[in-house]
């Protein structure tokens, strides 16, 4: 008898732009013990892992309205404090302090950044897919920043939503 083949890691999916109407909505809660929410959350993170640059990916950015994401800031040069891969269902921010303007940018605005104010320290729980309780993230700088951001993007919002206004929104440098 072969062994069973090894799990598949996801799929990628593709990534859905500004102005879908899918960015816009706030996400609905979801069972973290749920099939498709597990295979949910392994197929963001197989999009995130084909996608260069990319540090995190919410479920509404591969076109459901749900509140799962994914954030590995691993490697990233303006990463202080790292988790590692964390992926979480409807997560929430528990609390928020010392807070930054940072450029951002998004797989889902891809020709723009925006200079954002957020907090530079965090607290944020959620659910891992698949477990039974709830966790705590206590993170700091480019984390953190990568945390609200998704965050953000389950609850309906684009970083767009939270530049100070036209001057703070810039055109993305291409490097040859």
């Amino acid at each position: 008898m072969a062994p069973p083949d090894p799990p598949d890691p996801g799929r990628v999916r593709a990534v859905v732009r500004a102005p879908a109407a899918v960015l816009g909505r706030a996400g609905g809660p979801v069972d973290p013990r749920a099939e498709d929410v597990i295979r949910l959350a392994a197929d963001l993170v197989a999009t995130m892992r084909v996608s260069p640059g990319c540090v995190g990916l919410a479920a509404p950015q591969v076109g459901e309205p749900l509140r799962v994401f994914a954030v590995d800031v691993t490697g990233h040069p303006k990463t202080r404090t790292g988790h590692g891969l964390i992926v979480l269902c409807n997560a929430t921010l528990v609390s928020a302090s010392q807070w930054r303007t940072g450029r951002e940018g998004c797989m889902s605005v891809p020709d723009l950044t925006g200079d954002v104010r957020r907090a530079d320290r965090v607290v944020v729980a959620g659910r891992v897919p698949g477990a039974d309780e709830d966790i705590e993230i206590a993170t700091d700088a480019f984390e953190a920043r990568a945390l609200q951001h998704e965050l953000d993007h389950c609850a309906g919002l684009l970083f767009l939503d939270r530049v100070a206004g036209a001057h703070a929104i810039h055109a993305r440098k291409t490097y040859l």
